[in-house]
C-alpha cells in the first residue's frame, strides 16, 4: 500500500526486526535453510519492514534479492525470482563481473528453457545450482513481497528450497496480505507445510498500540499530538501504520474530512466482500461494539447458517474482528466510510431494528444503547427514557462522566420532543451535579445558571450551596466563600442545608489556609448536624477540617485521630465524595504539618486508587496524587515522582483539580531547572486560579520566585515574594515561611551577584515576618514547630550572606533539614556552609567534605541548577568533587573496572539512557514518558555529566556495554 511512508520512522518494530534479522541469520547453521512469513492486512507496514530488514541483513554480508508478486494469476512462471535477478543485475557494479555472470547465466537459463521430458524437477534443481554459484558462499537471502499472487512454479521452488534439497544455505523472507488467503487458496497449503519445517516461522504482524501510534502521528506531524487529536487518530485507525500516517498527514495539512485515497481503499475491501458479509459489516458499523452475535441475527433475519458464513468472511478479510463478547470493526474509520454509502432510510431503519432488539431483550439493560439507537433511527421520544436510565444507571456505578454524557443527551431529546411531558429544571440540575463530579466545572457553572433561569425567583439556600461547591471545584476560592455565607445568611436555610454550609465552608476555609476559621465553622457544623438525621456528609467534613486544624494549631496526635476516625466514617456512610475528602486531607495533614512524608505518599496513592473506584478519578484523584508527588519530592524520590505526574495527567484534570496538579509539576521542573516548562506551569496556574486563596497563591508566588533567581532575576523574585505578603492571608505559617525563605535568598542572591541593588526595606519587612512567625508558631503543634524552624533556620543563615555568611548558621541548617530527612534543602545549605568557609578561608577540608556530599545529593537528585552552582564553587575554590583517597586511590581506581558504570545515574536517568541507546530523539523519548522534550533534555546534560561523555554514541555504548555485563 503506496505512501511516503519513507519519509516516517519505523515505529513499534523494533524488537520483530530483530527477531526476524537473528531467525534469518542467526540462528542459522552453515548449509541450512531458512523462512519467516510476515502475514497481515493491508496497511500493516509489511513492505517497509522487508525492505527495513533487507537492508539490515546486507550490512551483515548477505546476498539480498528482493522481488513482488504480481495479481495476474499464474501467467508469469518464476516471476519474482526473475525480477529479482534482473534488479540485483542492474545493481551490480563493474568490479563484480564474476557475480553479474553467474547472474546473467541464470537468466539466460531461463529463456533457453524448453518443456523437455526432465520436468519440472530439473529446472528447480538448475535453479538452485544457479543461485548457489550467484552466492559464491555468501548466506542468501530472497525477499518476496505479495506473496499472496505466488505463481504455481515459484510456490514449487520455494518447497524444494527450503526442504534443504537444492545445495544452497538460504532463507527466505516474505509477505503475505492476510485477507487474501481465503477459502482453497493455493498458498494456505504451502504454508501449512512450510510451517512443519523448524526453521520456518510464521509471524502475524499486528497493529502498533496506543503509544506506538500517538509516537507515529507525532512523527509525522511534526509534533506531539493534543490528546484529543491523539485519541482520535488512535480511535480511527485501529494502529494500522498507512492510516495513522494519512491521518496524519491531513492533521499536519490542516485537512478536514476523510482523504479520498483512504475512503477509496476502504470502500474496495467492503465491495470486495459476498453479499451477505457487506450487510453484516454495514450493520456492525451501525451498531454499538461489541455487537453481539445475537443482536446481529435480530437485526439482520439471516438463517443462522448463512449469518455465521458472512461473519466468517468479513472477519477473514480482516474488517471485522470477532470475540466473545460480539464483533468489532477492526477501523472505526470504516463506520465514518459506510455512513455516507446509505441513504438516510436504510439508516434510521438500521438503527430502528437495533432499538426493537434490544427492548425485546429480556432481562438485560441496554438503556444506552438504546437512547442511542432510538435517537438515531428519529424518535427521540423513546430515547428521552433510555437516556435518562442510562445517566442514574451510570451514576449508581459511580460512572460520573458517562452520566454527565448521558444526562446532556437527555437535555437534547428533551427539546426535540416537545410531546413528551419532562421536568427540565430536574434534567439540568442533574446533568449539572453530574459535571461537577467528572471535572467538567465550567459546564457545571454554565448548567446551574441556566437551571436558575429556568426556575425564576431569587435563588435558595440549597443553590446557593451547589454554586458554593462548583464555584470551589473551579478554584474561585473567594466568589465560593460569598456564596456559602450567603447560603447561610438566607431565610429559607433548613437545619440540614445550614449544617452543610457550615461544614462545606469549614473545608474551603481548610483550603484556604484559615485553620482557625475552619475548626470554627467546623465545630458549628458538628453541632448543627447533631440534629439533623442522617448527617453523614456534614459530620465527615466537619471533622475532616476539625481535626486538621486540632492537628496544626493545637495537639497533633487529636487531630490526626479525629480525621482517621472521619476517614471510618466516611467509608462506612459509602458517598464516594465524602471517602474522597477523607482521604485528602488525611494525606494533606501527614505530608505536610506533621511531616510524617512516607505514610502520607502511601496514603495519597491508595487514596487516589479508592476514589477512581469510586468514579472521581479526574478529580478528587488527581489532587491526591498531587499530594504524593510533593510528598516524593520532599523526600528526594524525584525520579518516582515524575511518574505520578504522568499518571495523573491522563486524567487530563480542570479548575482546582489542574492547579494543585501543575503546581506540583512545577516543583520538580524548578529543582531540575527545566524553566522553560516551570514558567509555563506557572503562567496556567496563574490563568486558573481567578480569585484563588493563599493556599494557592502563595505556592504559585514562591515558586516563580525561586525560578526567577534560577534565572538571575532577583528583581523579579523579590516582586514575587512582597505580593505574596502584601496579597494573601493565611494561617499556614508553613508556607508562608517558604515564601519568607525565598525573599531572604532574592536579596542575598542580589548581594552576591551585584547585578541588583539589595533593598533594605524589603530586608527588613522580611526579617518582621520571620520573627512574627517565630512567635506564632511557638503555640502551634510540635510537628509545625519543627517545619517552621527549618525554614527559619534558612532565613537567619540567608541573613548572614549580607555581611559575611556564617558557616555556623548553615551547620544548623544543615541539621535541621537532615534531621527532617528532606534532602534537596539540606544539600543547598551544605553548598552555602562551604561557600563560607570557604570565604573565611578556614576548614578548606571541611568545605571540601560539605561540597562533594551536595554534589552527591545534587546529582542523585538531578537538579541540575544546584549542581552548576556546586561545581562552579568547587571549581574557583579547586576543590575535587571526586569521591577518592588522597593516598593514590586515583590510580588504583583506573587500575581496576568500575563494577557499575551507571551507579550514578537515578532511576530516571537510566530510562533516558535506555531509549537515548535505542536511537530516539530527545523528542520521542518525552512522548515515550510523558515528559516535555526540554526536561529529558535536562536530563541527558545530567547522564553526559555522570558519565564524563559527550556525545550520545559514548553514553550510549556505556549503557549496552553494562547491559550485558
Amino acid at each position: 500500500m503506496a505512501s511516503d511512508v519513507d519519509t516516517a520512522p519505523l515505529v513499534g518494530r523494533a524488537e520483530l526486526v530483530q527477531t526476524v534479522r537473528s531467525a534469518l541469520l542467526g540462528d542459522v547453521a552453515q548449509g541450512q535453510t531458512a523462512a519467516v512469513f510476515l502475514t497481515g492486512e493491508s496497511g500493516v507496514g509489511k513492505t517497509r519492514l522487508l525492505g527495513e530488514i533487507g537492508a539490515r541483513l546486507r550490512d551483515q554480508g548477505a546476498l539480498v534479492l528482493t522481488g513482488s508478486c504480481l495479481d495476474i494469476g499464474d501467467a508469469s512462471p518464476l516471476h519474482p525470482l526473475l525480477q529479482a535477478l534482473r534488479r540485483f543485475d542492474a545493481d551490480l557494479s563493474a568490479s563484480q563481473a564474476r557475480t553479474s555472470s553467474a547472474v546473467r547465466g541464470l537468466l539466460q537459463m531461463f529463456a533457453d528453457e524448453t518443456g523437455g521430458p526432465d520436468g519440472a524437477g530439473a529446472l528447480l534443481e538448475r535453479v538452485s545450482r544457479g543461485l548457489h554459484l550467484i552466492a559464491e558462499g555468501r548466506p542468501l537471502v530472497l525477499i518476496l513481497d505479495d506473496l499472496q499472487w505466488v505463481d504455481r512454479s515459484t510456490r514449487q521452488l520455494l518447497l524444494y528450497l527450503l526442504a534443504g534439497l537444492g545445495d544452497l544455505q538460504l532463507s527466505v523472507l516474505a509477505a503475505v496480505r492476510a485477507e487474501s488467503l481465503q477459502g482453497a487458496h493455493p498458498l494456505r497449503r504451502v504454508l501449512t507445510e512450510l510451517r512443519r519445517l523448524r526453521t520456518v516461522r510464521v509471524l502475524d504482524l499486528s497493529p502498533l498500540d496506543r503509544a506506538d501510534t500517538e509516537q507515529l502521528a507525532a512523527a509525522v506531524v511534526g509534533r506531539a499530538l493534543p490528546p484529543d487529536a491523539a485519541e482520535q487518530v488512535w480511535q480511527r485507525s485501529g494502529g494500522n501504520p498507512f492510516v495513522i500516517e494519512e491521518l496524519a498527514r491531513d492533521l499536519r495539512d490542516g485537512r478536514d474530512g476523510l482523504s479520498e485515497t483512504l475512503r477509496e481503499i476502504f470502500l474496495d475491501r467492503v465491495d470486495a466482500l459476498p453479499q451477505h458479509a457487506h450487510a453484516v459489516v454495514h450493520a456492525v458499523a451501525a451498531g454499538v461494539e461489541p455487537v453481539q452475535h445475537w443482536l446481529l441475527a435480530e437485526v439482520l433475519r439471516l438463517p443462522e447458517d448463512e449469518l455465521i458464513d458472512a461473519a466468517r468472511a468479513a472477519v477473514a478479510h480482516r474488517l471485522l474482528v470477532g470475540a466473545d463478547d460480539g464483533y468489532r470493526l477492526r477501523h472505526r474509520l470504516v463506520a465514518e466510510v459506510l455512513a455516507h454509502e446509505l441513504l438516510p432510510a436504510e439508516r434510521s431503519g438500521l438503527h430502528r431494528r437495533y432499538a426493537e432488539a434490544l427492548t425485546g431483550a429480556p432481562g438485560e439493560l441496554h438503556q444506552a444503547r438504546l437512547a442511542h439507537h432510538w435517537r438515531l433511527a428519529g424518535d427521540p421520544a423513546r430515547a428521552l427514557p433510555a437516556a435518562v436510565a442510562a445517566a442514574q444507571e451510570a451514576e449508581r456505578l459511580h460512572g460520573y462522566a458517562e452520566a454527565h454524557r448521558h444526562w446532556s443527551v437527555a437535555l437534547q431529546l428533551a427539546g426535540d420532543s416537545g410531546s413528551v411531558e419532562v421536568d427540565r429544571t430536574e434534567l439540568l440540575g442533574n446533568a449539572a451535579e453530574a459535571a461537577h463530579h467528572c471535572g467538567e466545572h465550567v459546564r457545571a457553572l454554565a448548567l446551574l445558571e441556566e437551571l436558575v433561569a429556568v426556575r425564576g425567583g431569587a435563588p435558595s439556600c440549597a443553590l446557593h450551596i451547589r454554586r458554593a461547591r462548583y464555584l470551589a471545584a473551579a478554584g474561585r476560592s473567594a466568589l465560593a466563600e460569598e456564596e456559602y455565607e450567603r447560603a447561610l445568611e438566607a431565610s429559607d436555610c433548613s437545619a440540614r442545608d445550614r449544617a452543610s454550609a457550615a461544614a462545606r465552608l469549614a473545608e474551603l476555609l481548610l483550603h484556604l489556609g484559615r485553620y482557625a476559621d475552619a475548626g470554627r465553622r467546623a465545630r458549628e457544623a458538628l453541632a448543627l448536624a447533631e440534629n439533623v438525621e442522617g448527617s453523614a456528609t456534614e459530620v465527615v467534613l466537619a471533622s475532616s477540617a476539625l481535626g486538621f486544624s486540632d492537628a496544626f494549631l493545637e495537639d497533633p496526635d487529636a487531630g490526626l485521630a479525629v480525621m482517621r476516625q472521619a476517614l471510618d466514617t466516611a467509608e462506612r456512610a459509602g458517598q464516594p465524595e465524602d471517602v474522597a475528602c477523607a482521604y485528602l486531607h488525611l494525606a494533606e495533614l501527614l505530608t505536610g504539618p506533621l511531616n510524617i512524608l512516607e505514610e502520607g505518599v502511601v496514603v495519597a496513592r491508595r487514596g487516589a486508587e479508592r476514589v477512581a473506584e469510586l468514579g472521581l478519578g479526574r478529580t478528587w484523584g488527581t489532587r491526591l496524587l498531587a499530594i504524593a508527588i510533593n510528598g516524593l519530592f520532599r523526600v528526594g524520590q524525584w525520579a518516582e515522582a515524575e511518574k505520578v505526574v504522568a499518571a495523573a495527567l491522563r486524567h487530563r484534570p480542570s479548575g482546582a483539580d489542574a492547579v494543585e496538579l501543575l503546581l506540583a509539576r512545577c516543583r520538580l521542573s524548578v529543582g531540575y531547572g527545566d524553566i522553560e516548562a516551570a514558567g509555563r506551569d506557572l503562567d496556567a496556574v496563574a490563568t486558573l486560579l481567578a480569585g484563588g486563596g493563599a493556599r494557592h497563591v502563595i505556592p504559585l508566588l514562591t515558586l516563580r520566585s525561586g525560578l526567577a533567581m534560577w534565572e538571575g532575576r532577583h528583581d523579579v523574585a523579590r516582586l514575587a515574594v512582597q505580593r505574596g505578603l502584601t496579597e494573601s492571608r493565611s494561617d499556614d505559617v508553613m508556607i508562608l515561611s517558604a515564601l519568607v525563605w525565598h525573599g531572604l535568598r532574592a536579596e542575598a542572591e542580589a548581594h552576591a551577584s551585584r547585578t541588583v541593588d539589595v533593598d533594605p526595606t524589603a530586608v527588613r519587612r522580611l526579617r518582621d515576618v520571620a520573627d512574627r512567625m517565630a512567635r506564632k508558631s511557638a503555640g502551634a503543634a510540635r510537628p509545625v514547630r519543627s517545619v517552621v524552624e527549618g525554614f527559619l533556620a534558612l532565613c537567619a543563615a540567608e541573613v548572614s550572606r549580607l555581611d559575611g555568611s556564617d558557616p555556623e548558621l548553615w551547620a544548623t541548617s544543615v541539621a535541621e533539614w537532615e534531621r527532617r530527612n528532606h534532602p534537596y534543602p539540606a544539600a543547598y545549605s551544605r553548598l552555602r556552609q562551604a561557600e563560607a568557609l570557604l570565604a573565611r578561608r578556614s576548614r578548606i577540608a571541611t568545605a571540601g567534605k560539605l561540597l562533594r556530599e551536595a554534589y552527591r545529593v545534587a546529582q542523585g537528585l538531578g537538579a541540575v541548577p544546584l549542581t552548576s552552582e556546586i561545581r562552579e564553587l568547587a571549581g574557583r575554590a579547586r576543590v575535587s568533587l571526586e569521591e577518592r583517597d588522597a593516598d593514590g586511590a586515583r590510580a588504583a581506581a583506573s587500575a581496576e573496572p568500575v563494577d557499575d558504570e551507571l551507579a550514578a545515574l537515578t532511576a530516571r536517568e537510566r530510562e533516558v539512557l535506555a531509549l537515548v541507546a535505542e536511537g530516539l530523539t530527545n523528542r520521542e523519548i518525552g512522548q515515550r514518558l510523558f515528559i516535555s522534550e526540554r526536561t529529558i533534555g535536562v536530563h541527558v546534560s545530567h547522564i553526559f555529566d555522570k558519565l564524563q561523555v559527550r556525545t550520545r554514541v559514548q553514553a550510549s555504548a556505556i549503557m549496552l556495554r553494562n547491559s550485558r555485563g
